[in-house]
């Protein structure tokens, strides 16, 4: 699932060295419970998260705002590799059912490297316009900041 010509252009992509085992960095990403503690950039929050971590198994999480607002992000898990890679779409929404606006698909990997996890998030977008506006939106510093807000919890475990 690497980067192409056709694809970099509405691709954004975050990586980052946590000194954690990638075990950890997926159980935060698999289990409901771990990822509202970390999932939405402070002072965000993240009040619901249900996951059913399987290729076809759909999740929705709930980001709340400063201002009292929700958000809900809904999709459907493509590929699921434990403690390697998860692949999941906001295309779908439960049971297959296409969504309304399909804005991207994320590329989630975690790969050993000298004891640490090199964790990488590709977010691919259906069209460059969706990407700038991901852009715009804050993406390198909200999934930044949820990065770093992953790894001081993975810390913890």
């Amino acid at each position: 699932m690497e980067t192409t010509a056709d694809t970099a252009d509405r691709e954004l992509v975050l990586t980052r060295l946590i000194d954690a085992p990638r075990e950890k960095l997926y159980r935060a990403w698999t289990d409901a419970v771990l990822l509202k503690q970390w999932f939405a950039p402070l002072p965000w929050t993240t009040p619901h998260a249900e996951l059913d971590v399987r290729p076809g198994g759909s999740n929705t999480v709930v980001m709340r705002g400063p201002d009292g607002n929700d958000m809900p992000c809904t999709g459907v898990y493509l590929d699921v590799v434990p403690n390697e890679r998860l692949v999941f779409t906001d295309a779908y929404t439960d049971a297959w059912q296409p969504s309304q606006k399909p804005f991207m698909t994320v590329i989630l990997t975690f790969e050993d490297e000298g004891g640490k996890t090199r964790y990488t998030a590709r977010v691919r977008h259906w069209t460059v316009a969706d990407r700038e506006a991901h852009e715009k939106m804050g993406f390198h510093q909200g999934w930044g900041q949820c990065a770093d807000q992953l790894a001081a919890l993975v810390a913890k475990l």
